[in-house]
């Protein structure tokens, strides 16, 4: 959606694929077997839709502004507003040709107008332009609920673009997946650019390539809020915190989650899980392995001290290759190195498949 070369939305080419979307995901309704009466009175009834998105990450990238800044949210603002909008004309002209969704339409013209009315002046809907408002009271809307978020974990990976609303984790890191453990993800887009600049310094590049641990908790939770204020149902989105995150600074990330109008909201602390699906550096992530024993003063040579040991490193910190690549060193035993066997680049040591080339 994003016209590379001005870095500027292309909003018509936008509201063209909401208009599409939602007359598609709406004919979907009708398309779905339903295997449960009770499913098929209330997934009729009320018409939901859930139109989402993903590579929020690199339209703002592409746009050169930067993830959670003032100019970076006001860009994301006028995305949502323009998805929003978009969405709720597109189905007040469904309503029109097809009919509202029945639970909005009363026995009488009466009951349908106190429905609509109620639909209306619910919260969601009070923030809506009016003329959105006023044509819903004259001509109904054909789904309940049109938007939502869904994570796209796989799916963006799977196509090389950010995941979700997220910022990208890293544009290097491991991930965990059903193709092998430590499966090494680089981000297209830092290919993209640095092949369009050669000069560019590919370990300093522009300020606009953030990552969710760049991020403060806090901008992390600010660009949920304004996403969510054009969202009615709701989304997935992540705050990073760093390790060592407080329980009173969590909380403190929640308040300011509901203050801004979340209806939920997920605080991942780095490291505060016995494995995790994202790493920067290829390695398990126990917490036996954080935990360092080390000598205290001569005199007290029986004492031990406990001192946990950031495993999060930079993976440029160390001249040796370990990765999921033929020829690597293997992330998991540390000692054999990576061929192909089979058709999947494999540990030669303990026979670990890294990445499979289906």
């Amino acid at each position: 959606m994003v016209d590379k070369e001005k870095k500027t939305v292309d909003y018509e080419k936008l509201k063209r694929t909401v208009e599409i979307g939602v007359r598609m995901q709406d004919n979907v309704i009708d398309a779905t077997p339903y295997f449960l009466e009770e499913n098929k009175k209330q997934a009729l009834g009320e018409r939901r839709i859930g139109l989402g998105v993903m590579g929020l990450a690199d339209l703002l990238i592409y746009c050169e502004k930067e993830y959670g800044s003032e100019e970076g949210n006001k860009l994301v603002d006028e995305v949502f507003k323009t998805i929003a909008t978009t969405a709720y004309r597109a189905s007040i002209e469904l309503a029109k040709e097809k009919g509202s969704f029945p639970f909005l339409v009363g026995e009488t013209e009466e009951e349908t107008q106190k429905l609509r009315q109620a639909f209306i002046h619910t919260g969601y809907m009070k923030r809506m332009p009016e003329d959105i408002r006023q044509d819903i009271l004259k001509y109904g809307i054909r789904n309940s609920h049109l938007l939502t978020v869904a994570p796209t974990g796989s799916t963006g990976t799977m196509v090389g673009v950010s995941t979700g609303l997220e910022p990208y984790f890293s544009f290097s890191y491991y991930r965990s997946g059903r193709l092998g453990k430590f499966i090494e993800v680089k981000a297209d887009i830092v290919q993209e650019y640095l092949d369009k600049h050669p000069e560019a310094d590919p370990n300093n590049l522009p300020h606009w390539f953030v990552t969710a641990m760049d991020l403060s908790p806090e901008a992390h939770a600010d660009v949920q809020c304004i996403i969510q204020r054009w969202v009615d149902s709701s989304l997935s989105k992540t705050v990073n915190a760093p390790r060592g995150y407080t329980v009173e600074q969590v909380q403190k990330v929640y308040e300011r989650l509901w203050r801004g109008g979340a209806k939920g909201g997920t605080v991942y602390v780095d490291g505060s899980r016995d494995a995790q699906v994202l790493t920067l550096k290829a390695e398990e992530n126990t917490l036996e392995e954080q935990l360092e024993l080390i000598p205290e003063e001569k005199e007290q040579k029986t004492k031990r001290a406990v001192v946990l040991v950031d495993t999060i490193q930079d993976l440029r910190s160390t001249d040796v290759t370990i990765g999921s690549e033929v020829g690597n060193i293997c992330p998991v035993c540390r000692e054999g190195t990576v061929e192909e066997i089979g058709g999947c680049n494999t540990c030669a040591s303990c026979g670990a498949q890294l990445k499979c080339g289906l």
